[in-house]
């Protein structure tokens, strides 16, 4: 930041101020949406898959080593710190949660809800349908959460949930990929992990990262989770569902 203010003739806090008035959290979350779009382009999974067309395997594996662990330190910078901690404070005190993810942000979506369901009992179920997706946030109100997590392409499911979950005054969380993207559009929390990689689809283990890091930062705020957490496991055990 100090390198760009002195070639611009600024200052470092000028440079803070005009991040923030482009509507970024500050420099940091500013600097990365820059760099990823001039690393992205309008890339689509085809031309990412074709990149990777001749490379031989061991540098390919370097480079995907090389990113995850890149994509997992943007998940605990401070400005991901402080914005896990406010959505985490919003789901506790919210009536209810819901998580939403489609497609490849499915499993994320899954994983938050259910490790989270384990806890707190104000997780909705996952909804399987698009159509039932709209059903249940059509029930959200201020005193909910509504959770979306997408990247481009974005799914139109998930943007549509977000959509309704405003119009409904529920507060949102976004977990996606660009501070102006339809996800952080009026959403109270927006979190930005980064996912670079040569795979064909964007790295989602900052995306995991940040789910773990959330359910873990609600029990460690809560009095009951461990409680419960313990109940939810003794209730499985009784029913044979480990062996």
């Amino acid at each position: 930041m100090r390198g760009l203010a002195d070639r611009s003739g600024a200052n470092a806090n000028t440079v803070v101020r005009l991040s923030q008035a482009l509507g970024f959290a500050g420099y940091e979350a500013c600097r990365n949406a820059f760099q990823d779009a001039l690393r992205q382009g309008g890339e689509i999974y085809g031309k990412r898959a074709e990149e990777l067309s001749g490379k031989d395997s061991a540098s390919v594996l370097d480079a995907i080593r090389e990113a995850g662990h890149r994509n997992l330190d943007s998940a605990f910078t401070a400005e991901s710190r402080d914005a896990i901690d406010k959505a985490a404070r919003l789901m506790l005190g919210a009536r209810q949660v819901y998580v939403v993810g489609v497609r490849s942000c499915y499993a994320i979506a899954d994983y938050l809800g259910y490790t989270a369901r384990m806890a707190f009992d104000n997780f909705a179920p996952r909804a399987g349908t698009p159509g039932d997706i709209r059903d249940r946030i059509a029930l959200a109100g201020p005193e909910d959460v509504v959770l979306s997590i997408s990247f481009r392409h974005y799914s139109v499911e998930t943007i549509a949930a977000h959509e309704l979950a405003l119009r409904q005054g529920a507060r949102t969380i976004a977990i996606t990929d660009d501070p102006k993207g339809p996800l952080a559009r009026g959403a109270d929390v927006v979190m930005l992990p980064e996912m670079h990689g040569p795979q064909p689809l964007p790295s989602m283990i900052g995306t995991f990262a940040l789910a773990e890091a959330l359910v873990a930062s609600m029990v460690v705020q809560s009095g009951e989770a461990l409680a419960n957490i313990t109940r939810f496991e003794q209730r499985l055990q009784e029913a044979g569902a480990y062996r």
